[in-house]
């Protein structure tokens, strides 16, 4: 037998000018022999999407379990409700907090199960996060761990809140007990980091080698058209869209930088960062389709509002500011601008799922062998209650989760169960996950386990 099926290096690259890109997976990149044999499992993925100070729980929660009410706060996901899990009866137990540190405790023990050593100095200690358990199993196979965004201030030192480092309150990841990881909230350094650039983020640098260089793909035009010659038709067409959405991130962070030098111009703000909300969240998103697309790395953690966020939404008709409107005392009025703003922040993740499904992956798209977990560290912000947390989960057809369901356990049961049951599905084997972590035989979450 004869096999003349060509075969690309897994990981390629086009360089150019300082540029490197990488090129998303391809059938030309699948071995000759293999893909005459068994197929290669697909690659799964995961992201964990934080929002704090809680929800509008009147409107999120539902009666009783079942199928999935599309509530004001899950509508812009209403074509996506066949991959969404909504749980409730979830406390995030070590955010338990008598000493006034309710947000910092909040955020830190979301992701991590683990209770924050309150500290304002460099002997900070938490717990490793769900995210680092999973990139550790990961990231033999891509260039980059994971990825972790936010639209926040990134600052990991100095007194944030009650006696509390930056570091519990300015990032959700945490590599080891005592290694929280900075979260970027710069497109434009979140695209040199996947697509290299300088070594300086000085900004009259980089502005200066923006206008040498052009456009980044402009300087790998070359090699482009010589590596296009050799594919076939869907990888042909693959390439393209690709480089299609890698030249539109681009020249979106390109005006970006624009309009900020030009409308404010007396003012110190970082290079590459939209003016509005809505901009820089979908950017943001858009980067981590990419970086999934070219396989850089298969896991990411995204803080879209960290706890004290004092962030206004004028343009959805809430100028109120988000923290002081999540002490709402129930007041009706206060409650349904809190919601619009829950569902506005559920409306962007709906821009990245679209996205995530309309990309092409192997037989399917990226979203198919995608588990996606987005939720808070309180549920009620007024009282900051960390019992029956928003719990959203977001999973792929691939990786066996049933959709649509309001799932409702028994009350006090840990959140930490659900994030042992996420790493039973993304195939990374643990007993126990944090403070509160169970094996699954001592009360995980079957619902999700047993599917």
């Amino acid at each position: 037998m004869i096999v003349t099926k060509k075969h690309l290096a897994r990981r390629t690259f086009l360089r150019g000018l300082g540029a490197t890109i990488a090129v998303p997976l391809l059938d030309g990149m699948v071995p000759a022999f293999t893909a005459l044999q068994a197929a290669a499992p697909p690659v799964k993925r995961f992201g964990a999407i934080y929002v704090g100070m809680g929800f509008n729980m009147q409107q999120w929660l539902q009666p009783e379990a079942g199928p999935l009410e599309m509530n004001p706060i899950l509508r812009p996901l209403e074509a996506y409700r066949d991959r969404l899990v909504v749980a409730s009866g979830l406390d995030s137990k070590p955010a338990f907090s008598v000493d006034s540190g309710n947000h910092p405790r909040a955020q830190s023990s979301w992701l991590t199960g683990a209770r924050a050593k309150k500290t304002n100095g460099p002997d900070i200690r938490l717990g490793v996060s769900l995210d680092q358990v999973i990139a550790s199993e990961f990231e033999k196979d891509t260039q980059l761990g994971s990825l972790e965004l936010t639209l926040d201030p990134t600052d990991l030192a100095g007194n944030c809140a009650y006696g509390f480092s930056c570091a519990y309150n300015n990032t959700i990841a945490w590599r080891t007990e005592t290694t929280p990881l900075p979260m970027e909230n710069n497109p434009r350094n979140v695209f040199e980091r996947l697509f290299g650039a300088n070594d300086t983020t000085d900004s009259a640098v980089r502005s200066r080698q923006l206008r040498i260089d052009g456009s980044i793909l402009d300087s790998v035009a070359d090699q482009v058209l010589g590596f296009n010659r050799g594919l076939g038709p869907v990888d042909k067409r693959k390439l393209g869209e690709y480089l299609d959405a890698v030249r539109d991130v681009e020249r979106r962070i390109q005006k970006a930088e624009e309009q900020s030098d030009r409308e404010l111009p007396l003012v110190e703000q970082p290079v590459g960062i939209p003016a509005t909300f809505e901009a820089h969240a979908d950017l943001m998103f858009d980067l981590q389709v990419l970086a999934f697309q070219t396989d850089m790395t298969r896991v990411f953690t995204y803080v879209m509002a960290r706890e004290g966020n004092n962030r206004s939404y004028p343009e959805i008709g809430v100028p109120d500011s988000h923290h002081p409107l999540s002490h709402h005392q129930n007041n009706p009025e206060k409650l349904i601008k809190l919601g619009k703003v829950n569902a506005y922040h559920v409306q962007r993740l709906g821009h990245f799922i679209e996205k995530l499904q309309s990309t092409e992956d192997g037989d399917g798209s990226l979203l198919d062998n995608t588990m996606l977990l987005l939720g808070s560290g309180m549920s009620d912000g007024n009282l900051h209650i960390p019992e029956n947390v928003p719990t959203l989960l977001v999973s792929g057809k691939g990786l066996g989760v049933k959709g649509n369901r309001y799932l409702q356990y028994p009350e006090g049961t840990p959140l930490a169960d659900m994030q042992l049951s996420i790493l039973e599905k993304m195939g990374v084997a643990r007993d126990a996950f944090g403070d509160d972590g169970f094996a699954d035989d001592e009360g995980g979450l079957a619902p999700l386990t047993g599917i």
